[in-house]
């Protein structure tokens, strides 16, 4: 693919947290498969139609390798030598295939049941330490980061006391506006930090995900300090600021919709049917469902060449109303288990199980120990968070 300036500028940023940009409604009608211009000036195919996307999503021929120097980036980011897999998200097979196998086993539903009453005592004790605190509150500070932080730092084995370092370092990262050497700097800050874990834990293995493997790898002979570093890199980054920005978009959605609150506190049982809803309708990991083609593939009629970039655009799938009718509503009762909000295909979101979990619990949480919480400020006036690649909100000020 040529430099194309004259295709649009990408990513397309949303405008109200309950809209998707209004670009993708039209180009699921008129291009489906389209060309477009990213900040580093460079171009890229966007896809965004249900079907296609989960097509591209499960086509080998594309790549999730971001050692590849054509791997489509929305900001320039120096890369050191050990940063180009981040581990499961940037591999393929065979070698993702294996590497996945190894750690699955710690995402099961069996698993991640054992671990529910441990994250509700850390629900319960974000919601006492914002109901100690002042009036109004930002439930994002409050909850909706410290939850998952401190359920990840509870997987692998990691201190409390280094909650505030991670959200710090998590932040910067993925921050689409900080200069390039502030968010290099935040990467090779956590990568050293969990070097150093892993080095710990090698010494003295411990009963958590990264003890269990690697005492697992050492037995089967194939273990590899480097590989489970970035592992403990990529489930830190991403089971962190994904749930954390769920959190807040469904909480704000909840408070402004008298009808799902009731639901969910008259019948506790349905709130898995509005978590899956909610992951629909937001679908806040729409654009970094990315690939480079290794070689040419066809997808709705266009030719997508070896070396070109592809960004899957699971919230325009999700939003397709061949597959979900009136998508643009909040429907608890459509059964929308096929949406993609999760990924598809191989690299389908190994922690969904555990994101699920924790957003029924905040969820219920919430609205049964707080049945007066509200929004503290006009809904148009909550800052959305368009300067990341995970969508979200900045800040959610509440009262009670």
């Amino acid at each position: 693919m040529t430099d194309d300036h004259s295709a649009p500028a990408f990513p397309f940023p949303r405008t109200c947290p309950y809209r998707l940009p209004a670009e993708y409604a039209g180009l699921r009608e008129s291009e489906p498969v389209s060309r477009v211009t990213l900040p580093t000036g460079k171009p890229a195919w966007i896809l965004t139609r249900y079907d296609d996307v989960r097509k591209a999503l499960n086509d080998p021929r594309l790549s999730s390798d971001r050692g590849n120097p054509d791997f489509p980036m929305l900001v320039e980011i120096a890369h050191s030598e050990k940063d180009s897999t981040l581990s499961l998200a940037g591999m393929d097979a065979p070698r993702h295939t294996r590497a996945r196998r190894a750690v699955v086993g710690e995402f099961t539903y069996r698993r991640m049941e054992a671990l529910r009453p441990r994250v509700q005592d850390i629900v319960d004790a974000c919601v006492d330490d914002m109901l100690a605190g002042p009036k109004p509150a930002d439930l994002v500070k409050a909850i909706s980061f410290p939850v998952p932080s401190l359920v990840i730092c509870e997987l692998l084995g990691v201190s409390d006391a280094d909650r505030d370092f991670f959200e710090d370092r998590t932040s910067r990262m993925l921050s689409m506006t900080l200069p390039p050497l502030t968010r290099q700097k935040a990467f090779l800050d956590l990568q050293s930090y969990l070097d150093e874990l892993v080095t710990r834990k090698e010494k003295e293995p411990t009963d958590d995900l990264l003890g269990r493997q690697i005492a697992k790898g050492r037995d089967s002979g194939s273990y590899d300090h480097d590989d489970l570093v970035d592992l403990a890199f990529l489930l830190l980054t991403a089971g962190h600021d994904t749930t954390g920005n769920m959190i807040s978009l469904g909480t704000l959605a909840l408070l402004e919709r008298p009808e799902l609150r009731a639901r969910i506190t008259g019948d506790p049982g349905s709130t898995p049917d509005v978590v899956e809803e909610l992951l629909r309708y937001f679908t806040i990991t729409d654009i970094i469902t990315t690939r480079v083609a290794k070689e040419d593939v066809e997808i709705g009629g266009r030719t997508i060449r070896a070396g070109e970039g592809v960004f899957a655009l699971g919230g325009s799938a999700n939003h397709d109303p061949e597959v979900f009718e009136n998508p643009g509503e909040l429907d608890v009762d459509r059964g929308a288990r096929q949406h993609v909000a999760f990924g598809y295909g191989p690299h389908q979101c190994l922690g969904q199980s555990l994101a699920r979990m924790e957003l029924e619990i905040v969820y219920d949480t919430l609205l049964r120990r707080i049945p007066g919480l509200r929004l503290a400020c006009p809904a148009g006036e909550v800052p959305l968070k368009n300067d990341a690649a995970i969508f979200g909100l900045h800040a959610l000020p509440v009262t009670w």
